[in-house]
């Protein structure tokens, strides 16, 4: 009996040595406050993103107790926005034209609550502007888009086309569309749409340093965040009043070696993109793990913008986990080549509660890692072996000089 109580204890033991040393692999915790409830949303903070894997697939939540560790799964959302576009039927009407230009209106068959209309145009190269108006039995017309610009520009330099209607939610009968051209526009199609976007959401980052610089027929802005964090929006503030377009390439710090001369930075493409005066400079990013962005905007041969500022915005990445046993629990993270965790709340559908309460976070501790003992070779100091080598010649030179003797 007490040799079975033995064995039951040293079985407990190696578990927890081996249930503690999972959360060993790792290099930081965040102790998790307020658990009350079986779920709970846990927003990441900025500090973890410094040395996660650019995947992402590092993340753990380990609950210890007196004895044990658990491991608590979780889902991983982001807070992209949600579209659900929704195209709208119509007949063309009738296409007219007059010394103001041409003139197309068309008919929904019931009425439609639409925001966007996108124009496809096959004309390469061509600066119009747009009337928009609505009426419910053709009689009386509101006006809903006025003076609107669209244009086309292929050229060696330049490839940029804005051809979509963009305006507030409309509920009409018809549509009549005036591109103001002396000339028949090459209108292929028409797409009306019912666009609805539930808003991203995005944390904001603190720019630590913004540059500016101009480089033969580029601007060249730097940008340093201080942290490595999730990049998805970037906002450029654009001062000048006049019309522009130009190619834009959006580039990410991948990584830096220290040279003699100091650090050298190698950049990796994130996206390219166009800077106009026809939309808001607000660019989408692939979802990337930086703290330096280099943005180049080409200017060709004209005059440099005046840029005088930016932002850089992330989605809120939120880990939505279910807590079954009492615990201390920690967010941990920080271990290199491992996989994604793999859970079963992942794979079927769950039923998460509606009011879901976030928790709470204590501060980034280090996790210690196991000492490895190494043992001391037996003489440190390399003059010992030059005593022992002298004495072992000395040896050798005796007993042979003795042997010799002996033969004489």
């Amino acid at each position: 009996m007490i040799q079975n109580n033995k064995l039951l204890v040293m079985l407990a033991f190696v578990m927890t040595s081996f249930c503690f040393g999972q959360m060993e692999q790792y290099s930081n915790k965040i102790e998790l406050k307020g658990i009350e409830n079986q779920w709970h949303a846990i927003d990441i903070p900025n500090d973890v993103f410094s040395e996660v894997n650019t995947n992402m697939s590092d993340i753990r939540i380990y609950g210890v107790t007196a004895n044990d560790t658990i491991e608590a799964p979780y889902l991983h959302k982001v807070s992209k926005a949600e579209n659900s576009n929704s195209e709208i039927s119509f007949n063309l009407l009738n296409s007219v034209n007059n010394s103001k230009g041409y003139f197309y209106t068309y008919e929904l068959p019931q009425k439609e609550t639409i925001n966007e209309i996108l124009l496809n145009i096959q004309d390469l190269n061509f600066n119009w502007e747009v009337t928009l108006e609505g009426s419910q039995y053709q009689k009386q017309w509101f006006t809903i888009l006025k003076d609107y610009r669209i244009l086309s520009i292929n050229n060696d330099q330049t490839n940029y086309s804005f051809t979509t209607l963009k305006f507030p939610d409309a509920n009409y009968r018809y549509y009549r569309i005036q591109i103001k051209s002396a000339e028949k526009p090459n209108l292929t199609s028409v797409n009306i749409l019912k666009k609805a976007i539930k808003a991203a959401e995005y944390r904001d980052y603190k720019i630590e340093t913004f540059k500016v610089t101009q480089e033969e027929k580029k601007t060249i802005i730097d940008i340093d965040l201080n942290k490595r964090v999730p990049l998805n929006l970037l906002e450029l503030t654009v001062d000048d009043n006049i019309d522009y377009y130009r190619s834009v390439s959006i580039q990410y710090l991948a990584d830096s070696v220290k040279t003699e001369k100091g650090f050298y930075y190698n950049y990796s493409p994130l996206a390219t993109r166009t800077l106009s005066s026809m939309e808001d400079n607000s660019f989408q990013l692939p979802g990337t793990l930086a703290n330096k962005v280099r943005v180049i905007v080409l200017n060709n041969d004209n005059q440099p913008l005046k840029i005088s500022g930016a932002k850089l915005k992330g989605y809120i990445h939120t880990l939505t986990t279910r807590f079954i046993e009492p615990a201390t629990y920690y967010l941990v993270y920080g271990k290199s080549n491992t996989n994604f965790p793999n859970y079963d709340i992942s794979k079927t559908t769950v039923s998460l509660p509606k009011n879901i309460t976030k928790l709470d976070f204590g501060n980034v501790i280090k996790i210690p890692k196991p000492v490895l003992e190494t043992t001391n070779p037996l003489f440190e100091n390399k003059w010992w072996l030059w005593v022992i080598i002298g004495v072992v010649i000395a040896l050798l030179g005796y007993f042979t000089i003795g042997m010799m003797k002996k033969e004489l």
